[in-house]
């Protein structure tokens, strides 16, 4: 059990890190450079920390959590693709793809920490 939680705490920390990162990257020139509306920024922005916040504090139930992590994920998978089509190379392009697979070793460590919680009570 203290393996599992470690290793979601671990990999939520740099799902949160990545968010803050990229909310940063988000305000910089280079942005611009993706060629998406600057609307969307604004939208991403908001959504990201609504996110994190779903993300990292307690007591916000599973499904609503399970919005968070799909939204993330939708957001990486966006990010490969806004990546590729703005002229960034293929490697660079799959940069959010490894980050993808770290929200998704969380997700499963948060429902097998549940799962232990559930069994417990």
């Amino acid at each position: 059990m203290k393996k599992d939680k470690t290793i979601y705490q671990v990999t939520t920390a740099i799902i949160t890190s990545v968010m803050i990162f990229s909310i940063y990257k988000m305000f910089t020139p280079d942005y611009g450079r993706l060629g998406l509306p600057n609307y969307i920024r604004i939208e991403l922005t908001v959504f990201k920390i609504i996110g994190l916040i779903v993300l990292l504090v307690p007591g916000f139930s599973m499904r609503i959590k399970e919005w968070a992590y799909a939204g993330f994920g939708i957001t990486f998978i966006s990010a490969c693709v806004a990546h590729y089509s703005s002229g960034d190379t293929f490697l660079r392009s799959l940069e959010p793809v490894i980050f993808l697979i770290i929200l998704g070793v969380s997700n499963i460590y948060l429902h097998k920490l549940r799962n232990v919680q559930n069994t417990q009570a």
